[in-house]
């Protein structure tokens, strides 16, 4: 296993840390200011190492088949987890995160099908939307769960819950277009191989 991969497996090692991290203040009746930062950490550790382990791979040549289905479900694996919390905590609704969860598992399913028949699949433009609304709604969501664990009034009031839903609704109509066009490309690839 190569140093990009074993990045990308430490991404899905860190989820179900966050996951735990998240909920321990509950669980143990604990004061949480220390986990903040803590959760906040492994939150950007997600997203530095998405960054890095593709950096490296393509830099350095170590691009492989196992690096090309591990990275991609261990984005869906470090997000999901997130946004779960965020349902959990109940200021993600559950439709959305449904929806999401459905997206994501769907272009799991369509990469590795098309990868089977050894065809990429590139970033469409409404994918890298995608990416940009998970990266806002899941640091409003972090800001929303850091708030309420510090005391923050404001991140319980009307404005801050329309803004954090709009991002929700944002993330969910890109996925959903994203997927869309995925879907495109595979009729074109299968029409004309």
């Amino acid at each position: 296993m190569n140093l990009p991969t074993k990045i990308t497996v430490s991404r899905i090692i860190a989820s179900p840390v966050f996951f735990v991290l998240y909920f321990l203040p509950g669980w143990a009746g604990m004061k949480s200011f220390w986990l903040v930062p803590a959760i906040w950490l492994l939150y950007l550790y997600a997203e530095v190492s998405d960054v890095l382990d593709g950096w490296l791979a393509r830099r350095r040549g170590l691009v492989t088949d196992l690096g090309k289905i591990l990275d991609p479900f261990s984005d869906v694996i470090s997000r999901m987890t997130f946004f779960y919390c965020f349902t959990l905590s109940g200021f993600m609704p559950k439709p959305i995160l449904l929806i999401l969860l459905y997206r994501e598992f769907g272009i799991l399913f369509v990469r590795m099908f098309m990868m089977g028949r050894g065809k990429a699949m590139g970033a469409s433009i409404w994918g890298k939307l995608k990416a940009v609304c998970y990266f806002f709604s899941a640091v409003l969501g972090l800001l929303t769960m850091s708030g309420r664990y510090l005391g923050g009034e404001f991140f319980s009031s009307p404005p801050w819950n329309a803004l954090i839903l709009g991002f929700f609704i944002l993330s969910a109509v890109s996925s959903v277009a994203s997927f869309f066009t995925y879907l495109v490309f595979v009729k074109r690839s299968l029409s004309n191989p």
